[in-house]
């Protein structure tokens, strides 16, 4: 079982790539996908870039070439729904595409000539990632200057959609009109959903789990870098352990 482990920017896997048993790369398709042992498991480990496309081709990728037999989404989204803040982690449970508008022809936000608006996620795979975000303390994974900076301390782990679009939300009208329209969606980034979509089309278990770097709001560009790099990063590093090390293939 090859477990492939994705994120859109490269310091979402910051420090991944090092932990490698016997590390190999190969380039394909103009990324770098590292393979190898990770906490005892076989893993294949890529940047999917951004975006609906670029997470598709790349999921894709590692699903023909390289084998995935499972793929495991990290790294960051805004957050969407009223209990949803900075520093809060999203599970996905199912992902909707909230940009697929073809319409009259078919539903808003339904997937053409699949009947589905929602994809779900593998039922085991978000559990056990449920259980590890929740079997760790910010107290545990970061220091005082950093809980602090982020006010992370009381941060919370849900459950629920995730919705994804070719577009980065950073202004509170367009976020508010998002959430009116699907009140249900916890966060929003821009590649879960297509990636969901290329793993049900080869019947492969697919989870996401992203920490909420910002509102999708008006300050949703404010230290983002920062945010990922001393938030985001380690603390999907820290829960893909916990989740590997406990599971078994």
């Amino acid at each position: 079982m090859t477990t492939a482990i994705l994120s859109a920017l490269p310091q979402e896997q910051e420090g991944l790539v090092e932990l490698l048993e016997s590390p190999a790369c190969v380039r394909a398709a103009g990324r770098d996908v590292f393979t190898g042992t990770l906490w005892g498991h076989a893993v294949a480990i890529t940047l999917s870039r951004i975006g609906k496309v670029a997470a598709a081709t790349t999921a894709t990728l590692l699903a023909e070439r390289f084998g995935a037999t499972r793929m495991v989404f990290t790294g960051v989204a805004g957050g969407l729904a009223a209990g949803v803040r900075v520093g809060d982690v999203v599970v996905a449970s199912h992902l909707l595409q909230h940009d697929m508008d073809a319409s009259p022809l078919f539903p808003r936000h339904e997937i053409p000539l699949y009947g589905l608006t929602h994809f779900a996620c593998d039922a085991g795979l978000a559990a056990g990632l449920l259980d590890a975000a929740r079997g760790l303390s910010h107290g545990t994974a970061f220091g005082a200057a950093v809980r602090e900076r982020y006010a992370l301390d009381g941060a919370k782990v849900h459950h629920g959609l995730l919705v994804s679009g070719d577009r980065f939300m950073s202004t509170s009208v367009e976020s508010e009109v998002l959430r009116l329209r699907l009140p249900e969606a916890l966060a929003i980034d821009m590649e879960s959903a297509a990636v969901a979509q290329v793993c049900h089309d080869y019947g492969l278990p697919f989870a996401a789990v992203r920490t909420v770097s910002d509102r999708a709001d008006d300050a949703a560009h404010v230290d983002f870098s920062a945010f990922v790099a001393e938030v985001a990063s380690p603390y999907a590093r820290a829960i893909l352990q916990r989740w590997l090390g406990s599971a078994s293939d």
